[in-house]
């Protein structure tokens, strides 16, 4: 809902109201008189019903606004272009790709839709986001409290940015524009200091550990195998002659037990 407003240091009323999701603030050189209040209301009731109808031309109330040009060049790119709304192309790539992901990750995605990028890039058709909304959107981020109360890391900002870039890169190739995500890399993220046993200490601990463990810490000492991995694994999958875990029930390849 757009207000007439007064400056602060002349009292002349101005229009403050929004079109294409930019905040538009027009000067008039009228005094804040209830007059000349009314009167500008009454223009900017017309204003806002026929931005609700989509027949709102800028030059037509403000000739001598910078805005002219901006919104022109806004408008003929949406009509050339005829793009969806963020909002709803989101829906439609989540919807297509969620068959692919597991219910974790399905959980995990959702969630980033609907508290960080629906919220920032709903409404822009997705032809019309720039790539400076992309990186001004990620410097915020970075303020963001995490669970502790510090900032968001490095690495859950890359997640968060992630399905942006799916879904602007899967756009692009559909309606054919170019990704504003083109040429923007990942934040850069420290990396963890990894200390392993040495394999003097590897065979210390499976000389003291209980026999019945000792299998399982031989595998996980000498694969390399994850803990969903090995914890999921059962000896019907193990080639002891060819020393290889075969025909997993899972998408893996085979890995050779030392």
């Amino acid at each position: 809902m757009g207000k007439i407003r007064a400056r602060s240091d002349n009292q002349k009323l101005f229009f403050d109201f929004t079109y294409l999701d930019k905040r538009c603030r027009e000067q008039t050189m009228l005094p804040d008189t209830p007059a000349n209040r009314r009167k500008l209301e009454k223009i900017l009731e017309r204003i806002e019903a026929e931005i609700t109808l989509g027949v709102f031309d800028y030059a037509t109330y403000f000739p001598q606004s910078s805005k002219v040009a901006e919104f022109n060049r806004l408008q003929a790119g949406c009509a050339q272009l005829r793009t969806p709304l963020f909002k709803d192309f989101a829906e439609r790539w989540f919807d297509e790709k969620r068959v692919e992901w597991r219910d974790t990750h399905t959980k995990t995605v959702r969630l980033t839709l609907d508290k960080h990028l629906l919220p920032e890039f709903g409404k822009k058709e997705v032809s019309a986001i720039t790539k400076a909304e992309i990186l001004s959107f990620r410097s915020a981020l970075g303020k963001v409290p995490g669970l502790k109360g510090q900032a968001l890391s490095a690495t859950r900002i890359n997640h968060i940015m992630t399905p942006l870039r799916m879904i602007l890169s899967e756009a692009a190739d559909r309606f054919e524009f170019t990704s504003p995500y083109l040429n923007i890399k990942s934040l850069k993220v420290p990396k963890t200091d990894v200390e392993p046993f040495t394999l003097e200490e590897v065979l210390q601990i499976l000389g003291a550990v209980r026999e019945d463990f000792r299998n399982y810490y031989t595998v996980r000492f000498f694969t390399g195998m994850r803990t969903a991995e090995i914890d999921g694994l059962q000896w019907k999958y193990v080639d002891c002659q060819r020393r290889l875990k075969t025909d997993p029930p899972w998408p893996l390849f085979a890995e050779v037990i030392m």
